[in-house]
């Protein structure tokens, strides 16, 4: 396996040099600085979020950015015990509501994930001290869980929803899977609970080597070579 400072110089040499490249990964694209995603989320905020992210996925994200208002009146600012009792009156004025992506579908997804919402504040206290305190290496564990108990957090639906909300994070790219086979982790996409394993046990190496997180990692294999 290849060591972690072999795919930074690869990645840095692409982008004219390890300054150059440092200054590239300093600059996050979370729309605001790193310690204001990172600060803690209410309930109804890790609710809102992760609705967001499963209606822009296979969508225009601008649309549903544009629209997030609407979303939040639709759905009472994203209330997790609200939420979790929307009823076929519910639906009906919902999937009528042209202040949203009236996606009948999408829109179910909502009282099941605040379903989840609600169970994890039952657990941990709070959805964010479940998720902040879940271990690094175990990630897919944390997707595993969002999968089964939520809805339509398959894919990366849920890990572009943990690292917009500054959790270190795994985005499996198409950039990042090439990463990943190159570096001799995996040989197709991680979709098997072994590839998954494989994909796991490298970025715990890796993290371990350079003293960084999984999105740092994560980012400097994207830039490491192209899909």
């Amino acid at each position: 396996m290849e060591k972690f400072e072999t795919i930074f110089q690869r990645a840095a040499n692409r982008y004219g040099g390890e300054d150059a490249f440092r200054e590239k990964l300093a600059a996050h694209y979370y729309g605001t600085d790193l310690e204001a995603v990172s600060a803690p989320k209410s309930d109804d905020r890790w609710l809102s979020e992760f609705s967001k992210r499963i209606f822009q996925a296979g969508f225009n994200w601008s649309v549903v950015e544009n629209k997030w208002d609407g979303f939040e009146k639709a759905f009472w600012n994203f209330d997790p015990g609200k939420c979790a009792q929307i009823d076929m009156d519910d639906m009906e004025r919902l999937t009528s509501d042209k202040a949203i992506v009236r996606n009948p579908v999408k829109i179910k997804t909502v009282p099941r994930n605040a379903e989840m919402i609600l169970g994890m504040a039952a657990q941990a206290g709070s959805a964010d001290s479940f998720i902040r305190e879940w271990p690094s290496e175990d990630y897919f564990g944390l997707l595993t869980y969002l999968q089964k108990q939520g809805s339509h957090l398959g894919a990366n639906t849920a890990s572009f929803a943990l690292r917009f909300s500054g959790v270190p994070s795994i985005i499996l790219s198409k950039d990042v899977t090439a990463a990943l086979t190159h570096a001799g982790i995996i040989d197709k996409p991680a979709t098997s609970k072994t590839a998954k394993k494989a994909v796991q046990a490298a970025f715990n190496e890796w993290t371990a080597e350079s003293g960084e997180n999984l999105s740092y990692v994560s980012r400097v294999l994207a830039h490491s070579i192209d899909a």
